[in-house]
């Protein structure tokens, strides 16, 4: 399918050009048979001519190279000063070399004295042809460009999408690379990631860590409350943030969340500093469950009675 619609040259154009090439061979015969020394003569011409262009298409191609990594240094010495973002400079610089690049070819082409029409056509026709089979690739090399210019996240940010959670370590053109905290690597399309749901944890300096407590019916929620309250208050741990401690941090908050047949849901929440929140969450879920056990408080446990009340 993709060949049929590759353009077809025009069967009269190939005619021409081959009744063309057979004229001035004849004609080249014709006058080396009766004059060899100007048909020698206009061939040395030829010749001549035709080194010349190749020299000048060499020298284009050679300066044009040249002037491309001049380019480049300064569109990277301009994203350092800016503090561009890599992925942005590394793509940029990339897409500019290949516009670049296909231009002075173009340009030596043309000074063979080749019709560059044929060739911007030819490569056109290629184009459309490697975009079709590569459909999927380009979905994705759009959905880069997308991260790109939003920047939902960078390198090094913690964050949850399409099912996966872990640490992005490589963002490219066409797949972002996570670490998870088991250190496997996960690849994800761009294409998917950027049309989905991104939940980026690092993204602000400051998270809210929820501790759930189920206790039992029997507990005294007032005692529990004022022994967690004692506690946390009383702690000298940096790490748990109070109100002023830093612009958009709250004091500890410890509530009773929920009553149902289970138990009695009390929730504890804490701020901290982002790069805080597991060691927190871990450690606390310990000492926590340790304290409330010592102090006589009953978590809470599902049970069936079975006995006989006939």
């Amino acid at each position: 399918m993709i060949l049929q619609q590759l353009p077809i040259a025009d069967p009269d154009t190939i005619n021409q050009v081959a009744d063309s090439l057979r004229n001035a061979s004849q004609q080249f015969v014709t006058i080396l048979k009766d004059d060899p020394q100007t048909a020698m003569n206009m061939l040395l011409q030829d010749a001549l001519q035709f080194g010349i262009k190749v020299l000048a298409a060499l020298a284009i191609y050679i300066v044009g190279i040249w002037l491309i990594k001049k380019v480049k240094k300064m569109l990277s010495r301009s994203f350092e000063r800016k503090h561009t973002d890599k992925t942005i400079a590394s793509f940029t610089n990339s897409l500019v070399s290949v516009c670049l690049t296909v231009l002075v070819i173009v340009l030596a082409v043309g000074t063979l004295g080749i019709n560059t029409t044929s060739l911007a056509a030819l490569l056109a026709a290629g184009g459309m042809a490697i975009g079709m089979a590569l459909s999927g690739t380009l979905q994705n090399f759009a959905g880069g460009i997308m991260l790109l210019i939003f920047k939902p996240f960078k390198a090094g940010d913690f964050i949850e999408a399409q099912g996966y959670s872990g640490t992005v370590n490589e963002v490219n053109i066409v797949s972002t690379k996570l670490t998870t905290t088991d250190n496997k690597v996960i690849v994800i399309p761009n294409g998917a990631l950027s049309a989905g749901t991104i939940n980026n944890f690092s993204q602000r300096d400051l998270r809210r860590v929820d501790f759930s407590l189920p206790m039992s019916h029997q507990s005294d929620v007032d005692e529990v409350i004022g022994t967690l309250e004692r506690y946390i208050l009383g702690s000298a741990d940096s790490r748990l943030l109070k109100e002023g401690d830093l612009p958009e941090a709250k004091n500890p908050a410890i509530v009773l969340n929920k009553i149902d047949i289970n138990s009695l849901e009390i929730v504890v929440k804490i701020w901290v500093r982002s790069e805080d929140y597991w060691d927190v969450f871990y450690e606390y879920n310990r000492n926590f469950c340790t304290l409330l056990s010592s102090a006589g408080f009953e978590f809470a446990a599902n049970r069936v009675d079975i006995s006989n009340k006939s």
